[in-house]
C-alpha cells in the first residue's frame, strides 16, 4: 500500500507504527530502555559510523521515541522529526543546529514569553544575536536581516496576543536571502494548519500542548522539510566535515534530512534534552485523537468569543475569526477549519477586576498551560510574561487586564456558566 495517500486522521493513528512483529501487540510498546545490543563488533562500527540506522543509546533515538518523531512529521508534511523533552528544547536543539555564535536571528516580538526570554537571553549568552520585529508587516522581516542572519522565525498564532503570521511572505522573504524559514505550529497543530505547506523549511511544536492534549505530558519535536538547499553556502556546518561526529558531511550524506540527522547526532547527543519512552507513548495517545478534539476546541472557542462580545463586564475580546478581527483575512487564508482553542479578553475595570475574575472561577483551572482537554484560565501579565518588562509585555501584546482562556472540551454551556458568575463577581 505505499502508493496509497493516508488521510490525516488515519495518519494520527498510524503513521510511523504497524503492529509489533515479535508479540502482535497492537499499540505502539513502550521501549524503556537506555541501551541496545550489537550483533557484532562490525555491527557496533556501522552503527556509530552512521552506515546502518539502528538504535545505540536512547539519548540519541528509541523505537518508541521514533515512532512519535514519524508521526508528527507525517501529519506536518515533512521530511524527518526530532523529539525532543519540552517544546523549549525542541527550539533550542533547531536553532543551536543553525547557528553558532556570531550568527543572528530575526523573530517576532509576539512570541510566548519563554521563547521570547530563551532568544533574548540564553541565545545571547552564546553569541547568537536576536532582532525582534512587528510581524503584522512582514517586510520588518526583511529590513532586520543582516549578512550573518541564519533564520527567521515566528509562530502560526502567536502567544497570548492571537496574530497570524503571513507564512507566504515570511517565505518568500526568507528565501530570497537564501535562509530558512522557523515557525512555531503548537498553537495550530497541523490539524489546523500546515506551515510547511506554505513554505516554512522547519516547523517546531510543543508536544505538551494540542498534539499530547492531556495536560499529562511535556515534549517538543523540530520537523523538517527535506525541501531546503543546505549547499546554498550559507550553511557550511551543513557541507563541511562535522568536528563534532568525526567528518561526516551532514547534507551531503543524509540529503534531504541531513539537517535532523546533524540535530539528532551533534545537538541532541551533545546537550541531551531527550524526551523519554514513557512521554513518547502517552503523547502519542494523544494524538490518536487530535483530528476528534481540534474541532470541538475551535467550535467552542467562537461560540465564547461571540457570547463575550456582548457580555456587558467585557472591554474587548480578541479571537482571530471574529468578525472584523485584525486577522481575519489571514486566519481564513492560514486556518480555514477553525482558529484553535485560545481567546484573550480584558475584563472592565482593569487588572484588578482581572483578578477578582480569575479568583471566581470555579470550574475553569488556573494555571500556565493551553491546549489541554480541560478548560484553563491565566492572567498573562503577572504569569507566563512576568520576566518581562511593561514596555515589552506592551510590544508582545500582553496587556494588564489580559485575561487567556484555553477552552476544553467540557459542555459549552458549563464553560459559559463558570465564565458569566465569575465576571459578575470580578466587578
Amino acid at each position: 500500500m505505499a502508493d496509497h495517500l493516508y488521510g490525516f486522521d488515519t495518519l494520527c493513528l498510524h503513521a510511523g507504527h504497524i503492529p509489533d512483529a515479535a508479540t502482535g501487540a497492537r499499540a505502539l510498546p513502550i521501549y524503556q530502555t537506555t541501551s541496545f545490543v550489537f550483533d557484532s563488533a562490525d555491527h557496533a562500527a556501522s552503527l556509530f559510523n552512521l552506515q546502518t540506522f539502528g538504535n545505540v543509546y536512547s539519548r540519541i533515538s528509541n523505537p518508541t521515541v521514533a515512532a512519535l518523531e514519524e508521526r508528527v512529521a507525517a501529519l506536518e508534511g515533512g521530511r524527518a522529526g526530532l523529539a525532543a523533552a519540552t517544546g523549549m528544547a525542541a527550539q533550542m536543539t533547531a536553532l543551536l543546529t543553525l547557528c553558532r555564535a556570531g550568527d543572528h536571528l530575526v523573530a517576532s516580538r509576539t512570541l510566548y514569553g519563554g521563547t521570547y526570554s530563551q532568544f533574548a537571553v540564553t541565545f545571547a549568552q552564546f553569541g547568537i544575536d536576536v532582532t525582534f520585529v512587528d510581524p503584522d508587516d512582514p517586510e520588518n522581516f526583511r529590513r532586520a536581516r543582516k549578512g550573518n542572519t541564519k533564520a527567521l522565525y515566528a509562530e502560526t498564532i502567536g502567544n497570548p496576543q492571537l496574530n497570524i503570521a503571513d507564512l507566504d511572505a515570511l517565505a518568500t522573504i526568507a528565501h530570497d536571502a537564501g535562509i530558512p524559514l522557523v515557525i512555531d505550529n503548537t498553537l495550530a497543530s497541523p490539524y489546523l494548519c500546515r506551515p510547511i505547506e506554505h513554505g516554512a523549511d522547519i516547523v517546531v511544536h510543543s508536544l505538551t500542548k494540542y498534539l499530547g492534549g492531556h495536560g499529562t505530558t511535556m515534549g517538543g519535536i523540530l520537523v523538517e522539510s527535506g525541501k531546503f538547499p543546505w549547499d546554498n553556502g550559507n550553511f557550511p556546518q551543513m557541507t563541511e566535515p562535522s568536528r563534532g561526529y568525526h567528518g561526516v558531511r551532514f547534507y551531503e550524506t543524509f540529503g534531504d534530512f541531513g539537517f535532523t540527522m546533524k540535530a539528532r547526532m551533534e545537538t541532541m547527543r551533545t546537550l541531551g534534552p531527550t524526551l523519554s519512552p514513557l512521554s513518547a507513548f502517552l503523547l502519542l495517545q494523544g494524538i490518536e485523537t487530535l483530528h476528534v478534539r481540534m474541532p470541538r476546541h475551535c467550535e467552542s472557542t467562537l461560540a465564547i468569543a461571540q457570547h463575550l462580545s456582548e457580555h456587558p463586564q467585557i472591554a474587548w475580546v480578541n479571537y482571530p475569526l471574529l468578525s472584523g478581527n485584525r486577522y481575519e483575512a489571514l486566519a481564513r487564508k492560514y486556518l480555514p477549519s477553525g482558529a484553535s482553542g485560545i481567546l484573550t479578553f480584558g475584563v472592565k475595570g482593569g487588572a484588578e477586576a482581572g483578578v477578582r475574575f480569575i479568583e471566581s472561577v470555579q470550574m475553569l483551572s488556573h494555571l500556565a498551560n493551553v491546549g489541554d482537554a480541560k478548560s484553563l484560565v491565566i492572567h498573562p501579565a503577572s504569569t507566563t510574561h512576568r520576566q518581562l518588562s511593561e514596555d515589552e509585555q506592551r510590544a508582545a501584546g500582553v496587556l494588564p487586564e489580559m485575561i487567556r482562556l484555553s477552552v476544553g472540551l467540557e459542555s459549552l454551556s458549563d464553560i459559559l456558566w463558570d465564565l458569566d458568575q465569575a465576571l459578575n463577581n470580578s466587578q
